[in-house]
């Protein structure tokens, strides 16, 4: 897991913890199987995944991923890092859509 965390997780688990969203519970750093969720709520099985900017090879790792999680029931939402903090309420409207 890693400790420290980009400003957009930081403001994403502001958010996200304690039940403040939707009263879901979500977890920060979670694993599934070979894999580490940025965010992750079990009850509804939603993945939260920030993104930096990406290369070709991480592309394919996170298409692979994703199609991996979802073969499993977990849904993936994706958001690039300057999205979670420009445009935080239409973020936090996309993860909220997902949670009801």
């Amino acid at each position: 897991m890693r400790r420290n965390m980009t400003d957009a997780e930081a403001l994403m688990w502001q958010l996200l913890r304690n039940r403040r969203l939707a009263s879901a519970k979500f977890r920060r750093q979670h694993p599934v199987g070979r894999y580490i969720l940025d965010f992750y709520c079990d009850d509804k099985r939603l993945a939260v995944e920030l993104d930096g900017g990406q290369h070709g090879e991480a592309l394919v790792y996170d298409q692979t991923r994703d199609a991996w999680l979802e073969n499993r029931g977990i849904r993936v939402l994706r958001f690039w890092n300057n999205e979670v903090l420009s445009e935080t309420e239409a973020v936090l409207e996309v993860i909220y859509s997902a949670l009801v």
